[in-house]
């Protein structure tokens, strides 16, 4: 399905919802902002006759009912304290001393220093909504955080989250298997790994013990074994919480992760639309002009598939890439055999520090025939324009692509 954007501002929808008595809590509607007033932050501050006054913007109320009130009214230390950070803030990037004017004996707030602590106050609001549907929609239980310190973007108007892959029409991803192994504790002779050929992807501390290039096969949804089986760790999502974060050197939204992360460890699931090579190289012609990669090609055993994650993904459609990363790509297989649609996972190459970005390479292919320093592992559409690389690695290959 294709979801559209709603064209009406949040004011009009608030106004509805009162006309109609409704109660939506997404936008702020509730019993209690119905009944009562709550301050939803300040946008503006004078000081008239020695008092000081806050405009306040009401929680669940349009902006055409914003009020002035003395401060000695307000009950709301944090957005107190937000107001004076956001226009600190904004003093110190365009090197102004002085927030006040004088006119008509009244100190007032100069209109840019008001207009871009409105700004900054809807911009943390909307953060905090899209933090709070990220967490309802995601199936794993480690959290997902979201912080912009560096300018006023707000979140993507665009992206919708999924947890797992979103196929075109008349692709499959499940491959109706009907069987599983046997064994009453993993792994055992038979179990799956070895069924298909391989060995094992994991040790006994449920870490990654393959070298890159062979595939990972867990136990399915058929297999004896229990959820804490060792062989399931990629079916249970990311056991890291991790902060989707804006960056400063013009790199656009990246992921950190807030916990310490081992050797070889699994973080997170690539995921996103299943589309056919020929539609990838059609979207790939637009994304090229807009200078965006998220075109991931199923290249495992054959070429037929791509991995679209730029309208529907996870967290890993805000991961960066690096020359010199510290992720690695991984070919997964569960409950879907077929080796055109391998899930794809992302597994550390190193220890990763709690605050630290995490990064993989875009030229990072997950079959054996490893390229990682060619341009060759990328579908056509990805050839045409190269766009310059911003990581910083030492190693730096200058381009992306």
């Amino acid at each position: 399905a294709w979801y559209v954007p709603c064209l009406a501002s949040l004011e009009t929808l608030q106004e509805l919802c009162r006309k109609e008595n409704l109660r939506c809590k997404s936008i702020g509607i509730t019993n209690r902002s119905l009944k009562s007033y709550e301050v939803e932050y300040l946008c503006d501050y004078k000081v008239e006759e020695g008092t000081e006054y806050y405009l306040v913007k009401w929680k669940g109320w349009p902006e055409s009912s914003n009020t002035w009130e003395p401060q000695k009214n307000l009950k709301c230390p944090l957005l107190l304290q937000n107001f004076l950070s956001d226009k600190n803030e904004y003093l110190s990037r365009v090197r102004e001393g002085k927030a006040l004017k004088v006119r008509n004996h009244v100190k007032a707030l100069k209109p840019a220093v008001a207009d871009y602590i409105v700004k900054k106050a809807k911009q943390r609001i909307a953060l905090q909504r899209w933090k709070e549907e990220l967490n309802r929609k995601k199936n794993h239980k480690a959290m997902i955080l979201v912080e912009n310190t560096v300018d006023l973007e707000g979140p993507p108007l665009d992206f919708y989250y999924i947890n797992e892959y979103k196929p075109a029409p008349g692709i499959n991803v499940i491959n109706g298997i009907t069987t599983g192994c046997e064994c009453a504790d993993c792994p055992a002779e038979k179990c799956c790994p070895k069924e298909a050929g391989f060995i094992l992807a994991y040790d006994k501390k449920k870490k990654l013990k393959i070298q890159p290039g062979l595939p990972i096969y867990e136990c399915n949804s058929f297999c004896r074994c229990g959820p804490d089986c060792p062989n399931r760790i990629v079916q249970k999502g990311t056991p890291y919480s991790l902060c989707i974060f804006r960056t400063n050197n013009g790199r656009g939204w990246g992921v950190k992760t807030l916990q310490k992360i081992k050797t070889n460890s699994f973080v997170m699931e690539y995921v996103g639309e299943v589309i056919t090579s020929e539609e990838a190289e059609r979207r790939g012609q637009l994304y090229d002009n807009q200078g965006n990669t998220y075109l991931f090609d199923l290249d495992y055993d054959s070429d037929e598939f791509t991995v679209d994650a730029a309208r529907y993904g996870n967290v890993s459609h805000f991961v960066n890439h690096s020359c010199d990363p510290n992720l690695q790509v991984f070919n997964v297989f569960i409950d879907n055999l077929d080796l055109r649609l391998p899930r794809i996972a992302l597994f550390s190459t190193r220890t990763i520090k709690a605050g630290e970005e995490l990064t993989f390479d875009y030229q990072m292919k997950g079959s054996i025939d490893l390229t990682s320093d060619s341009a060759d592992g990328l579908s056509p559409s990805r050839k045409r324009i190269r766009t310059v690389c911003k990581c910083g690695a030492v190693c730096c290959r200058g381009y992306l692509n």
